[in-house]
Order: structure tokens, then C-alpha cells, then sequence
């Protein structure tokens, strides 16, 4: 069956939405992109865009006029609006939102308001009638109209605990992701109800919480509460990793279960035997990428599995293929 190219809005141009913009620029992927939407002026949003700290100056030319942000002599449509809903999106089949603020399920359905077909939200969202993370439960899709596509260490979580559940039977297991720092941390101490979180992110090593433990526990609801999860965020300003310790019901031997991740390898869970430091990952399309040589299994039994992400850039891919699946279904 062939299917034409899936319309989407982008609602907000922050790290998500310019890494959106970037795959579809540098890919053939059959997506349509309507306009994009951002309240920022657009000589800031198109210089952020060309000119990107972590994946560096996009290749090609950048320039705008009134209305539009234009890409290689192709222009896009570019609104300010702070309300979606006052646009027209009739001829849109998915809005990406990108904002981070669809925290309630009024600001949540204004694409649908507009006239859009759906909404896929870029982040947790309790307003959001399905969360789901492709290579985990996309078969729960369904007919939901505002779904959230949840966190980028949930994708990289819940598809390796699936494909090991799957095989062997988890029966507990403890999750440490080395995450890089995000905009939600500051650059120089500042006053925070998160004391760890409110010292000086490029500085220091910070102890936090993630949201992928009550995530995994919602998109995997057999293994919640047998998993716990927390985070490092580390002074790096990209790519990130999972350290995933886990009870097997099934006896397993680190030749085992190597040979069965890298054969279960795929566009959601990439496997390298190389030995890489996390900037030879920017920008890697898979959800997680496990590395051979670190995966192990205790005298006791213990399994020990390590892996990459690109938070920002896998994620998007993600957000890109969950969206043309809504399309499509």
C-alpha cells in the first residue's frame, strides 16, 4: 500500500522542533511540513537554527522575510501565535507540539481545535489519552487523538526492557541514566525548590530524578513498580546513556544475551562493538544504542546492560515516526 506524505504543524521551535526541521531537511522522509509556529521573533529562530551549538551550522542557506522562514530557496510558513487554535489547520494531519506547555488538556487540543487530525506531544503529559513509545507498545495506538510520544530516556528504556522481558523474564531491575544537561537547569547556581538542581549545570555531576520509572511503568504496565530509575545529569551538552541493571527469571550468560541484542538490533535499538565516547553518538537515529563489550552477567545473575541515546536527535526521529503511524492507522 502506498501511502502519501503525512502534513504536519510544528507548534514550538525549541531544541525538539529545530532537530525536527533538521532530519527533514537532510532526509527524503514522507512528511509534509505545513508551517511552523513559535512566539519568538524570526531572525532569532532563524539564526538558531542555522548556527546550533551541538550539531553545528546547517549546511545550507538560511534566510526569511515576512512570514516565512525560508530553506534552501523553500519557504515555510512561520505564525507567532501564543493560541494554536486560531489558526487554520484543516489540511494538517498531526501538529508536533513542541512547547513543552500542553501541561493541561485545554492548551493540549488547540491543533485539534484548528482543525488538525491529531496532536502528538514532545514530553510526558497526563492530559494526553495515549502515551506511547515506539518499539514498546505502539500496538495501544489505537484511535487516540492526543498522544504523547513521552521522554527521550523512556524510548531508550522501554524498548530494551520489552525485547528483555520478552526473552527472559525481568524480574526487577535498577536504571541509572547519565543524562547531559538541559534548559531546565541553570548555568550559574540559582535558587530552586531542587536543591541538587539548581547549582550550575556545565559544573558539576547532580543527582536528580527521571520520569522514565513511572513512564515505563505506564507504557509497560506488567513491570511497574519492578523497576526503579534514576538520573545523573553530567556537564556534557549532549547525548546521553542508560546503565540498566536487571533480575532475569530465566538463567542467562553474558554470551547469550549478546548474541540475542544484537541480533534483535533495529532502527529502535541500535548495537556497536566499537569503543565509543558519547560525541561519537551525536545525532544517531536509533532510540538507544547498546554497546557489546559493556553488557554483562554477574556470578549471581545479575545482568548488566549499557547503551547510548542522542536525546534530542533520536527522540525527534521518534516523534517523526509515531506521527506518520497516526497518520497511517
Amino acid at each position: 500500500m502506498k501511502y502519501r506524505k503525512t502534513r504536519i504543524a510544528l507548534n514550538g521551535f525549541g531544541r525538539i522542533g529545530r532537530s525536527i526541521l533538521r532530519i527533514l531537511r537532510g532526509t527524503d522522509l514522507p512528511f509534509e511540513l505545513v508551517l511552523i509556529n513559535d512566539i519568538q521573533p524570526l531572525d532569532v529562530c532563524a539564526y538558531l537554527f542555522e548556527y546550533d551549538s551541538v550539531f553545528g551550522r546547517y549546511s545550507g542557506s538560511v534566510t526569511y522575510d515576512e512570514g516565512h522562514l525560508i530553506l534552501d530557496s523553500v519557504p515555510i510558513v512561520f505564525h507567532h501565535t501564543q493560541d494554536l487554535s486560531t489558526l487554520d489547520l484543516s489540511n494538517v494531519d498531526v501538529v508536533l507540539e513542541c512547547t513543552g506547555l500542553a501541561g493541561n488538556r485545554a492548551i493540549a487540543t488547540r491543533g485539534m481545535d484548528a482543525g488538525a487530525g491529531a496532536v502528538l506531544i514532545s514530553g510526558p503529559s497526563d492530559t494526553a489519552d495515549k502515551t506511547i513509545v515506539l518499539g514498546a507498545n505502539e500496538h495501544e495506538l489505537g484511535v487516540a487523538r492526543i498522544v504523547s510520544n513521552a521522554s527521550c530516556t523512556t524510548n531508550a528504556l522501554a524498548p530494551l526492557l520489552r525485547v528483555l522481558d520478552e526473552a527472559y523474564g525481568v524480574e526487577s531491575g535498577h536504571m541509572t541514566t547519565v543524562h547531559c544537561y538541559t534548559g531546565s537547569q541553570p548555568t550559574v547556581d540559582k535558587p530552586g525548590a531542587d536543591f541538587a538542581r539548581s547549582r550550575a549545570a556545565a559544573l558539576s555531576m547532580v543527582p536528580t530524578t527521571t520520569s522514565a520509572q513511572r513512564l515505563c511503568g505506564e507504557v509497560l504496565p506488567h513491570l511497574a513498580g519492578r523497576i526503579e530509575a534514576r538520573a545523573i545529569r553530567v556537564p556534557t551538552a549532549s547525548v546521553s546513556a542508560i546503565d540498566l541493571t536487571v533480575q532475569t527469571r530465566a538463567s542467562v550468560t553474558t554470551d547469550m544475551v549478546r548474541t540475542y541484542l544484537k541480533e534483535a538490533s533495529s532502527n529502535i535499538l541500535g548495537w556497536t562493538e566499537q569503543p565509543l565516547v558519547s560525541s561519537d553518538l551525536r545525532m544517531r537515529p536509533e532510540s538507544l544504542v547498546l554497546v557489546g563489550p559493556e553488557l554483562s552477567v554477574s556470578v549471581g545473575g545479575l545482568l548488566r546492560v549499557f547503551g547510548w541515546y542522542d536525546n534530542e536527535w533520536g527522540f525527534s526521529m521518534r516523534m517523526l515516526e509515531l506521527a506518520q503511524r497516526m497518520t497511517q492507522r
